[in-house]
């Protein structure tokens, strides 16, 4: 009983140590602390402060500007929706350089890419492209395949293939065959047969319902012979 008592003697003597060193360190270093706690303090509302009071507002002045570029867009008239028309209208160019911060503006570069492309201005479509990064979302795997599909219009067979490459891995079940179809005939176009024909196979095999392996099997007998 002595010897517990001892012991817990001990643990009281040294958490009572550890306590006196911990004021004896926040004492002598109060000044340190203090500005580095004001400096968090300033940091997060510096934060909360952008976000409320600058992003948040711009967001929604993206998204009253989106709305009218993508009417635009749904009827067809591209270059109303890139580049806005007079005062109705600033067009998504104008969105995505004005609201490049906003999750909106992000956007409008994929819609800017878009709609070059449909203008047949496939190096600017390019450059909007690649500026739309989400690769997951289904837009973004789309955007990817558009991105290869400006490289073919302008015969840049080898960065085609990447871009389709990288549509294809997103594994989805209605764009995967569609790329894979659309790098088979990149592959065929240079005389690579053999890789064509695993694009076509990788059709049959992983996307069997899928409307591009309804018709894969005239592909596979081409490029076979």
């Amino acid at each position: 009983m002595a010897k517990k008592e001892e012991v817990k003697a001990e643990e009281i003597h040294d958490i009572q140590g550890a306590l006196t060193s911990a004021e004896a360190f926040i004492e002598k270093n109060q000044k340190v602390i203090l500005i580095g706690l004001g400096v968090v303090v300033l940091f997060v509302l510096a934060v909360l402060g952008f976000k409320t009071y600058y992003l948040e507002p711009r967001e929604l002045a993206a998204q009253n500007e989106m709305y009218k570029s993508q009417n635009a867009f749904a009827v067809d008239s591209f270059k109303i929706a890139l580049e806005g028309k007079g005062i109705e209208s600033i067009g998504f160019i104008e969105i995505a350089s004005e609201y490049g911060f906003t999750a909106t503006g992000k956007l409008a570069n994929a819609y800017a890419g878009i709609c070059l492309f449909k203008l047949g201005k496939y190096e600017d479509a390019i450059e909007y492209l690649n500026k739309y990064s989400s690769k997951e979302t289904h837009l973004g795997v789309t955007v990817q395949g558009l991105i290869g599909d400006c490289y073919v219009n302008l015969g840049q067979n080898e960065d085609a293939i990447k871009a389709f490459e990288k549509a294809i891995g997103c594994d989805d079940n209605v764009l995967s065959p569609m790329y894979l179809k659309k790098l088979g005939f990149v592959y065929e176009s240079i005389k690579d047969n053999e890789k064509a024909e695993k694009a076509y196979t990788s059709i049959k095999e992983k996307y069997p319902k899928s409307a591009e392996a309804a018709e894969v099997d005239k592909y596979l007998a081409r490029v076979q012979k």
